[in-house]
């Protein structure tokens, strides 16, 4: 049973300062973190402080100078020169979204800008995040002079030590936590976001932001009619917008603005690769892309691929320009997300079967049974479904057989040492990096946040002393955490539910990270009337009337579950039930009618139905 929580209620004096503004608009910004009517202004207007941003084109510019950042003019400097001398170029990024998105946007203008560039990204399972050293030196016998890093390589300092030793130039974009020592920094140039020794006002750019900034400021400075510079920068923020919803990152600040601008692009439907994956995955065939599409469609198709094969499939249906060869890429990408989603559930069913279900415990820690290897891809996939459903800190491990030997007596090739690598999800209330670094004797490497984290273990002893450090960990939580919380933004009358309204809602999109779709509550609702949908009738929507109102017949919607027709079986028309729900439009037959989307539902009597 989730646990119902009304945020706070809007102070009086807020709703005297804004009177232009819709109350429950106002009780939205608020829960946002917004507290003065500039804040309020610059967020609905979508405006940055103007005396910060930089035009390529000379007029009004809608994002942050990049040049704000320290060392940019120096890094820009430093690529063109390697540009005009006609030296080899070669941006390295990471395997995931955002990271292919950022190699594109670069290697993109740096090809416009007529610069000898190739692209490397890391093997997920080989070669693991970041630099490494096999890559680097590789890079240097191919002849290349510069390394350009995208979404990684703020904790490579050894790495970029040995490039350097080798004759390699290096320059570091990143937006990832800088090491805590500033004599850990890489002994290169570098621009981070999270630097907060850094001029530039937003701290929370995704790594395909900060290979935009780059792009920009290498147009900003390039000999190019301002019109052209400005048409290349706004071809590229498509990628921005899939990289940066993808990944996660607030879309509060600038980063709402890029998407905003960038789903604009992506919905010219300009980039044939992306198109053709919209195509073969069916995704909003009639309507426009949204955030959503992005993040739970088209990013985990893009995701895909390094988690089951290599991230160079994504990046070539990004840049494609033949038509048979993105609908091939697309097609090969999007079953190897549906080969993603199956080996996700086998895994989750074998976790399942370790779990006690009459008495769960206050940490899950699943491990691949012996002689069995998961997919270590999905394993952090895994964890987070686990965690969704149980509402339990989980770690997911599974084996890597390091070597083979010969087994004299069955006369075959055995596997040698077992080592484990792992990822793990959380919940509120329970720190997992804290909790794992307090058990780090036991592991060989580990990284992470309070809600996410990996690592990897050397040998089963060593893995049972971590379990057992974890699980003393867990103990502590305090059962309150173990109940999962449903945050609720404002409640609402029916009579309040309009399409005007709906329209004033949507004003504060595009929703991701920190500006969540809003989740509404109506208490006493009356079911007037059932339906089910679907093939299998698997869905089921609720004609619902507010008891609350005078004027039953004004204040009628239906209410839809997709589903989970099971799961509400049991109600029955007349019932009395309190909703949490989002508001959406239901386009059928150009009719354009209000719907809710249920999120959870008790009877008014606080009868439990789940």
């Amino acid at each position: 049973m989730k646990i119902w929580q009304l945020e706070e209620k809007t102070p009086p004096q807020f709703f005297k300062d804004n009177p232009e503004i819709d109350p429950i608009v106002l009780q939205l910004l608020y829960n946002r973190g917004f507290r003065s009517s500039k804040e309020i202004k610059g967020f609905l207007s979508g405006e940055l402080e103007p005396e910060l941003t930089l035009s390529l084109d000379n007029e009004n510019s809608p994002f942050y100078d990049p040049f704000l950042f320290h060392d940019m003019e120096a890094i820009v400097d430093l690529i063109i020169a390697n540009i005009k001398a006609k030296n080899k170029i070669v941006v390295y990024g990471d395997y995931d979204a955002d990271g292919v998105t950022a190699s594109a946007v670069l290697l993109e203008v740096l090809k416009t800008l007529c610069a000898e560039v190739e692209i490397y990204l890391p093997d997920r399972v080989s070669e693991g995040y970041g630099l490494n050293k096999t890559a680097i030196k590789a890079i240097a016998e191919q002849g290349f002079k510069l390394i350009i890093t995208v979404d990684t390589g703020i904790r490579n300092k050894v790495e970029v030590d040995y490039a350097k030793s080798l004759g390699l130039e290096v320059v570091v974009t990143d937006h990832h936590i800088l090491p805590e020592e500033e004599k850990d920094y890489p002994a290169c140039l570098f621009i981070d976001s999270a630097d907060q020794r850094e001029k530039y006002p937003f701290k929370f750019l995704a790594g395909v932001g900060m290979a935009f900034k780059l792009a920009t400021a290498l147009l900003y400075k390039a000999k190019i009619e301002p019109r052209q510079k400005l048409l290349i920068a706004e071809k590229c923020l498509d990628l921005v917008a899939l990289g940066t919803i993808a990944d996660l990152v607030t879309l509060l600040g600038e980063n709402r603005l890029l998407v905003k601008k960038g789903l604009e692009v992506l919905n010219r439907k300009k980039r044939l690769g992306i198109n053709k994956l919209i195509e073969v995955a069916k995704i909003n065939t009639n309507k426009k892309i949204e955030a959503w599409n992005v993040g739970w469609q088209l990013g985990p198709r893009l995701n895909a691929a390094s988690r089951l094969a290599h991230a160079n499939s994504a990046f070539a249906l990004l840049m494609s320009s033949d038509e048979n060869e993105a609908l091939g890429l697309a097609e090969e990408l999007n079953q190897q997300n549906i080969n993603r989603q199956k080996i996700t559930e086998e895994i989750r069913v074998q976790v399942e079967e370790q779990i006690d279900q009459n008495n769960l415990p206050k940490i899950i820690i699943g491990v691949a049974p012996e002689g069995k290897i998961w997919n270590e891809g999905v394993i952090g996939l895994v964890a987070g479904r686990i965690t969704e459903k149980y509402h339990r800190p989980t770690l997911v491990v599974t084996r890597l057989v390091e070597d083979f030997k010969f087994d004299e007596k069955t006369k075959k090739m055995v596997p040698g040492k077992i080592n484990f690598k792992a990822s793990g999800r959380s919940i509120e209330g329970f720190n997992l990096i804290t909790a794992i670094e307090k058990n780090s004797d036991y592991l060989d490497k580990y990284g992470g946040h309070p809600m996410a984290c990996g690592f990897s273990v050397k040998g089963e002893e060593m893995l049972l002393k971590f379990k057992e450090g974890m699980e003393l960990e867990a103990s502590k939580m305090d059962e309150k955490d173990l109940f999962p919380k449903l945050k609720i933004e404002a409640e609402l009358d029916f009579s309040q539910i309009t399409l005007n309204f709906l329209e004033k809602i949507e004003g504060l999109a595009p929703f991701g990270q920190h500006n969540q779709q809003p989740r509404f509550v109506s208490y006493n609702l009356k079911i007037v009337d059932i339906s089910l949908m679907g093939s299998d009738d698997q869905h089921i929507k609720f004609r619902l009337s507010s008891l609350n109102s005078n004027s039953l017949s004004a204040n009628l919607f239906w209410a839809i579950s997709f589903g989970d027709a099971n799961k509400y079986k049991d109600i029955k028309v007349n019932d009395e039930i309190d909703l949490v729900y989002y508001l959406d439009i239901n386009e059928f037959n150009g009719r354009r009618e209000i719907q809710l989307k249920i999120v959870d539902l008790k009877f008014s009597e606080n009868k439990n139905i789940d």
